[in-house]
């Protein structure tokens, strides 16, 4: 599964709050209205400017704070492929996982702003078109990958549902 799409940089400790602001709580209930605010309080212009496709690049802790789910949908609501980062939350990486939006532990420092990045989820390598850097990252477990084909942990349960538990 290749995801292919610009950067989007962002620092370290980007919260959940930072992802989707806590003054807009009131909007949990309107996914599509919230997703028009993501990340807005960090660089306002990310929701109007992302595209379908396009990575949130982070730094270290990214997603840290509360565990409410919404930042990861909201996130794949705006259109992002995946979120990079040197490290994640253990909440926020479960949460996107269980929502169908890939996470990748990586080295985001020789990423920047713009760049044109290729993620193989299979293979485990991100690559740079912009400045030819590539790297792996350590696979993600095969229930993880299925889960993400399947859209989300919802989705992959109905489609499973026949199979025995182990």
């Amino acid at each position: 599964m290749d995801i292919k799409g610009h950067a989007w940089k962002f620092g370290d400790s980007i919260s959940t709050d930072h992802i989707a602001p806590g003054r807009l709580f009131h909007l949990r209930s309107n996914l599509p209205e919230f997703a028009k605010h993501v990340l807005e309080d960090v660089r306002p212009e990310f929701p109007s400017h992302v595209q379908q496709g396009d990575f949130i690049v982070g730094g270290k802790n990214f997603g840290l704070g509360s565990s409410r789910e919404h930042a990861p949908q909201i996130i794949k609501m705006a259109g992002v492929g995946a979120v990079l980062a040197k490290s994640f939350a253990r909440i926020f990486f479960r949460n996107a996982i269980n929502v169908g939006l890939p996470v990748i532990v990586c080295d985001t420092d020789r990423m920047s702003d713009g760049d044109e990045i290729k993620v193989d989820l299979e293979a485990g390598t991100v690559l740079n078109l912009t400045n030819g850097d590539e790297q792996s990252f350590p696979a993600l477990p095969g229930v993880m990958r299925e889960i993400l084909m399947n859209d989300g942990l919802a989705q992959y349960i109905k489609d499973h549902q026949d199979l025995p538990i182990h």
